[in-house]
């Protein structure tokens, strides 16, 4: 699954990178977790904005979000055909753009070891959405979100047996396109990018923390050989979380 990513394109970059209409401002992220606000771009009516959207899924018939399931990913083998994915798939399509994501290696007596990974071919990674827009029962509205996983390519495997669908070249058109690109077509072009294209190092626990934030989180680390998945130092970053609500 994806549940950590960065982003750290500046706003003027990203527009003109994804042709939105609009310029969104925001700072760097260096620690985006779920149920934060997250930067998405869509197409509504033929027009590409870029706009804050909870992380976490919500479709639109939920009646009671207390009892719902945290949805903050969709596979791509199987989005086509679940209730909660489906409608998104062939409506509401967008891109979360990201700098680089977060995984947990399982090492020695089970100890997680924090990986960040990163495109080795670009410096922002259009990861495949899908979006949602929850109306409450006193008319209140909230933009949900969730990153569409696939199985990982050859250099991802070794870290991790799944990773978001980064859409490259014409796909990230056809995957915005919801008009002219049918659902069937739209989930073909969520897979693995191609071996060699990505790349990943080491990083310092403090990425659990969804409080924590900062330049030192993606600082690579060294692994103990005596106790694989144990850094030898970590890095210290500081910050608040950040709240939709």
């Amino acid at each position: 699954m994806c549940g950590r990513y960065a982003f750290l394109l500046p706003p003027e970059a990203m527009a003109a990178l994804f042709r939105t209409l609009n310029v969104l401002d925001y700072p760097p992220r260096y620690n985006i977790a779920p149920t934060q606000p997250v930067i998405a771009i869509a197409e509504r009516e033929g027009r590409r904005t870029a706009e804050l959207f909870r992380w976490g899924f919500m479709p639109w018939w939920v009646k009671d979000p207390r009892v719902f399931p945290l949805l903050i990913n969709a596979r791509a083998e199987s989005m086509i055909e679940k209730p909660a994915f489906r409608d998104a798939l062939r409506n509401s399509r967008c891109i979360v753009p990201a700098s680089g994501y977060y995984e947990w290696k399982k090492g020695a007596a089970d100890k997680r070891q924090p990986y960040y990974i990163t495109s080795a071919e670009t410096e922002t990674m259009a990861l495949a959405g899908l979006y949602s827009t929850w109306a409450g029962p006193n008319g209140e509205e909230v933009d949900t979100v969730c990153i569409v996983t696939v199985a990982p390519n050859l250099e991802i495997a070794s870290v991790y047996d799944r990773m978001p669908a980064i859409l490259r070249g014409d796909a990230v058109e056809a995957w915005l396109d919801t008009r002219n690109v049918e659902a069937r077509d739209a989930a073909a072009l969520a897979g693995p990018p191609p071996p060699g294209t990505m790349k990943y190092h080491p990083v310092g626990r403090d990425i659990g923390k969804a409080a924590l934030d900062g330049p030192g989180l993606i600082v690579p680390v060294e692994v103990s050989e005596e106790a694989p998945g144990a850094p030898k130092k970590r890095s210290i970053a500081g910050g608040e979380q950040l709240d939709l609500f």
